[in-house]
Order: structure tokens, then C-alpha cells, then sequence
């Protein structure tokens, strides 16, 4: 997950050199191809919870099953997506900057990255098969070289090489698009040399889009939420947007290696209840949000004392740095606590509670964190510093939250 959050991190800091019109370009069109994602982001979770579940109870065919079922969605949905989110581009993408220099270089670097959408949802269904079987070392073999693949491409599309020319900021879209179809080729070749190439049973398609729609909502409205929240800083100045940009990507940094212990607790918790252990679920729950604690201290502390030089490392512009440095520090502060809402939420997704997830995070996101951002930012004049410590507080409350749904232990009670 570490690995996973380095896509927009390398954009980042390639096309931070071009100015911070690219910069804020790019933030732009990364958030919008987020809410793209978003919307197969519920297949990753749903195959793992039932292929975890199915696994602990020793049900190879079933779990097999499973998989090609998630197969099946990710093409019955990615295919639509692509097709009518690049038609739209031009029509939405200027809703998040009007400035049209930032715009038109938003819209060719969304349409790229929105091509590989089928192939986005294709690897989610790969991460929750191996992660559900508790095999996930093998994502993580392709998943680096699909980084690899996407560091090498874009430089050469963004700055040229020898005789080619770059094509600045889309070409970082370009290179994370081929990176995404690399990858779903390598997964193929080796999920299937295990598992046999037919169509599920139509019951077992219909079990799994039961779980992963809500968890996709969930996610569609988390990144809608994402977006409006870059739209709310742009509202306060293009340069906060494009530090915005930095920020956000940074702090997914933090988020998705606890977002990948996560994960983990999703599948023990999951292969424990298969073996009707509820107890041993709920003990995985706390055993793993320890770990993250402890984690996330250690991560979080060059950002506290180095905010300056890690800035440093995506722009050189001496404004920017000073925007973005007070909210990294807080940043660094506040994730020992954030960490155990990203922990027991995929621990809940594990035990099939993706409809009560999806119900606590749109009211806290919704109707909570983004009306007080619009107020405390651009109405108020707090600004961005004040927008990212309002968000902060929303995590915190968050951590609070799950971690009194998780002592209650009713999830261990749900049938999937």
C-alpha cells in the first residue's frame, strides 16, 4: 500500500518541476481519475472479504468462484466508466480550477489516466484475491514493477529523451496508464496457472456486488469528498491548490501503509470467523491497531522536524514551502491517532460490514467535515492551515468512532 501511494507521488515531484500551473494540473486531474477509481474500489474489499471468509472454511471451489466473479464486475463496470467519464472531461474538469491553462492540461492528463480504468478495476479484484488467500507478497513483486514501469515511461514522456520529445505534464497520465495495463497482464499470467478460466455461477456475482457496492459508494463519496475539499482550497488560491496537491499526496503516504495493515486484519479477521472464532477476529482487530500506533510514530517524524526539506523535495519554489510546512508538521503529529480508523475500518469491511462503514464515513464526510472546511477556508479566511486542522479533528473523531463499534463486537453476528 506504501508502494501504491507513490503513483501521484512520483507525478508530483516530476512535474512540480514545471511549474505550479502543471502542479496543481496534475492535482486536479489525479483527484478527478480518483473518483474513477473509486467506483471499482468496492471489488478489492468484497473479494477479500468472501474469498478470507470461504478460505478459513476450506472452500477452494468457492473461493475460486469468488475471484472470477470479481472478474466478471470489473469488466461489467470498468467499460461504462472509462467510456463515460472521458466523454464528460471536458464539461467537469473545469468545475475544480477555471483557470485555463491548469484545465486544459487537467483534461488530457484525466483522459489518460481514466483510459486505464478497466484495468484499475481488474488489479483490485487481483488485490483482494491473493490478499484474501493471505498470499499478499505476490501483489506486492508486481505491483513494484508496475512502478517501475511507471517512473521509467512517464520521465521519458514528461522530459523527452535523445530524440523524443516530452509532452510535460500528460505525459505522467500517459505512464501511469501503460504502468496500470503492465500490471493487469503480469496478474493474469499468474492468478490463472492456479486457478481454472470459467464464469461463476450468476448467485456468486450477485453475493459479491451485494458487498462491494456499498464499499464502492462509500469510496465514490469519499473521493467526491476528496475532490470538493481540493476544489474548497482552490477556492482560497492557486497556490494553495497546487501545495494542496502536495499535501494530500504525502499524506496518503501515511494513510495506505496503515491502510495495508488494514487489509491484513480484513483477511485474519475474515479466515476467523470462516472458522467460527469470533473472539480471535475480534483480538486481530486491536493486535493490528497496536502495530499501526507504533508504526505510524515512526513515519510520522521526519514530517514534525523536517517539513521544510521534505517540501523541498516537490517544488523549489520558497512560497510553497512555507504554505505547505505547518500542515505537514500537523500531519506528522495527528496520524498515531488517524491510524485506527484506517485499521478497523477494513477490519469491519473483513467482517462484511461495508453498509454501516458506508453510512458513518458519508455523514461525518458530507455532512460534517466539508461544510465547516467551506466556512473555516475561503469564508472565513482561515486558510489552508486551518482547513488541514479541521481535518485532522475529522479523523481523530473518526479513530473514536470505529474504535467503540469494534469493542461492541456486533459485527462478529453478520452473515455473508
Amino acid at each position: 500500500m506504501l508502494s501504491q501511494s507513490l503513483i501521484n507521488l512520483v507525478d508530483a515531484a516530476m512535474v512540480g518541476r514545471l511549474g505550479q500551473e502543471a502542479l496543481a494540473a496534475v492535482g486536479v486531474g489525479s483527484y478527478a481519475s480518483f473518483i474513477v477509481v473509486s467506483t471499482v474500489m468496492g471489488l478489492s474489499s468484497g473479494v477479500q472479504a468472501l474469498v478470507a471468509r470461504r478460505f478459513g472454511a476450506n472452500e477452494p471451489s468457492r473461493v475460486a468462484n469468488t475471484f472470477l466473479a470479481g472478474l466478471t464486475l470489473a469488466l461489467i463496470m470498468g467499460i461504462p466508466l472509462t467510456a463515460l467519464f472521458v466523454s464528460t472531461s471536458d464539461w467537469f474538469i473545469p468545475w475544480f480550477n477555471h483557470d485555463s491553462d491548469v484545465s486544459d492540461i487537467a483534461i488530457a492528463y484525466f483522459d489518460w489516466r481514466t483510459l486505464a480504468a478497466t484495468f484499475v478495476a481488474l488489479n483490485f479484484v487481483y488485490r483482494g484475491y491473493w490478499s484474501g488467500i493471505g498470499e499478499s507478497r505476490i501483489y506486492l513483486y508486481v505491483l513494484l514493477l508496475m512502478h517501475v514501469a511507471n517512473v521509467g515511461i512517464s520521465y521519458v514522456l514528461i522530459f523527452g529523451l535523445g530524440p523524443i520529445d516530452g509532452l510535460g505534464a500528460v505525459g505522467s497520465g500517459i505512464g501511469t496508464a501503460a504502468s496500470m495495463a503492465i500490471g493487469s497482464v503480469i496478474y493474469t499470467w499468474l492468478t490463472f496457472r492456479r486457478l481454472p478460466l470459467r464464469w461463476p455461477p450468476w448467485p456468486d456475482v450477485m453475493t459479491l456486488a451485494r458487498l462491494a457496492v456499498p464499499n464502492s459508494t462509500q469510496q465514490t463519496l469519499f473521493a467526491l469528498g476528496t475532490s470538493v475539499m481540493f476544489w474548497i482550497i482552490g477556492q482560497i488560491g492557486t497556490q494553495q491548490q497546487a501545495v494542496g496537491h502536495i499535501l494530500i499526496s504525502l499524506a496518503l503516504v501515511l494513510i495506505l501503509p496503515a491502510v495495508g495493515l488494514g487489509i491484513a486484519s480484513a483477511s485474519l479477521v475474515g479466515q476467523a470467523l470462516g472458522r467460527q472464532q469470533p473472539q480471535d477476529a475480534y483480538r486481530w482487530g486491536w493486535e493490528v491497531v497496536r502495530l499501526a500506533m507504533a508504526m505510524m510514530a515512526t513515519v510520522g517524524l521526519p514530517l514534525w522536524l523536517f517539513p521544510e526539506a521534505i517540501m523541498r523535495l516537490f517544488t523549489p519554489d520558497p512560497e510553497l514551502i512555507d504554505l505547505g510546512s505547518w500542515p505537514l508538521r500537523i500531519s506528522g503529529l495527528a496520524i498515531v491517532i488517524e491510524v485506527v480508523a484506517m485499521v478497523l475500518t477494513q477490519a469491519l469491511l473483513g467482517a462484511g460490514a461495508s453498509r454501516q462503514v458506508l453510512k458513518i464515513n458519508m455523514v461525518m464526510q458530507w455532512l460534517v467535515l466539508l461544510p465547516l472546511a467551506y466556512l473555516m477556508g475561503p469564508l472565513a479566511g482561515f486558510g489552508l492551515l486551518g482547513i488541514w486542522l479541521l481535518q485532522v479533528s475529522h479523523r481523530v473523531l473518526l479513530s473514536i468512532i470505529y474504535a467503540v463499534i469494534w469493542r461492541s463486537q456486533h459485527w462478529a453476528t453478520l452473515r455473508i
